[in-house]
């Protein structure tokens, strides 16, 4: 089952249970998957990988929202999209430690061959793809830095 379909049946699941936060949430999601495969230039399916893109970037904006809206002194929006931002992490690959970031990045910095920080670019190219999902390309890069400095 690929995760258009497992979306699609978890919305199901989250109609029976009326749970309203996931409900909306897996809509959501759904929403930009159907986006994706209609959008101009499309074949009309979506991969898994261009899947994981999108719910990475909902993450992100949901994430964002939040810490902007615990700014702004509204805890309630803030702890909705956080909320919500949970339920689409259940979607993503298991997020890397620190330990296991700096043991990855190791591995390709060796692989590509980089020695300087001016190198950084072509490990940051592998890396991005690499670790895609599995963890934020802030932490990639701000890892990379101290690795290459």
């Amino acid at each position: 089952m690929d995760l258009f379909e497992k979306i699609s049946a978890d919305i199901k699941a989250a109609m029976l249970a009326r749970d309203k936060v996931r409900l909306e949430t897996l809509r959501g999601v759904k929403k930009e998957f159907l986006e994706a495969k209609t959008a101009k230039g499309g074949d009309g399916t979506l991969s898994d990988d261009a899947a994981m893109k999108i719910l990475v970037k909902m993450v992100k904006q949901r994430k964002e929202s939040a810490s902007i809206y615990a700014s702004q002194n509204r805890p309630d929006l803030s702890e909705n999209e956080l909320a919500e931002a949970a339920v689409i992490e259940e979607y993503l690959p298991k997020q890397l430690t620190e330990e296991e970031l700096t043991a990855e990045l190791k591995k390709i910095i060796e692989q590509v061959g980089a020695t300087s920080a001016k190198e950084m670019g072509k490990v940051m190219g592998v890396a991005s793809k690499a670790l895609a999902g599995r963890a934020e390309g802030k932490a990639i890069s701000a890892k990379v830095k101290e690795l290459l400095a």
